[in-house]
């Protein structure tokens, strides 16, 4: 039996309802436990993340160097536009909007607490035709 049943991702922020409630939307996520101070939640395709209060938490900066990054989350997409307009309504901001190097589509955002995440675009599984 193993030692450790699963992992949880858990950012600190000063309102942990407030970014659970961005996290839920974009992850099509449940609420899982919750108290004071923390929510769990579990995303459709099993992701699980939680938020912890932290009053003196202290968005990273990223990606200005005086407050280097001190996280990041990847989230696969099939469509970067249609995910960058759920982020952006959901209160979410582009941060990284040169085009990107290497062999994914990908944008940079940080959540409405600051922290950074990559939206990537799913690649095609199926070979090309002609």
């Amino acid at each position: 039996m193993a030692l450790v049943r699963t992992g949880v991702v858990v950012l600190d922020c000063a309102e942990p309802e407030k970014l659970a409630a961005f996290y839920k939307e974009l992850l099509d996520a449940e609420e899982t436990d919750a108290t004071a101070n923390r929510v769990e939640i579990c995303g459709a395709s099993g992701t699980r993340m939680a938020f912890r209060r932290d009053v003196n938490a202290t968005p990273p900066s990223w990606p200005r160097p005086e407050n280097s990054l001190q996280a990041h989350l990847d989230f696969l997409v099939e469509d970067l536009d249609e995910a960058e307009r759920k982020v952006v309504g959901l209160g979410g901001r582009p941060v990284d909007t040169k085009e990107p190097s290497g062999p994914f589509e990908e944008r940079g955002y940080a959540d409405p607490a600051g922290h950074s995440f990559t939206l990537r675009r799913v690649r095609p599984t199926a070979p090309k035709q002609g």
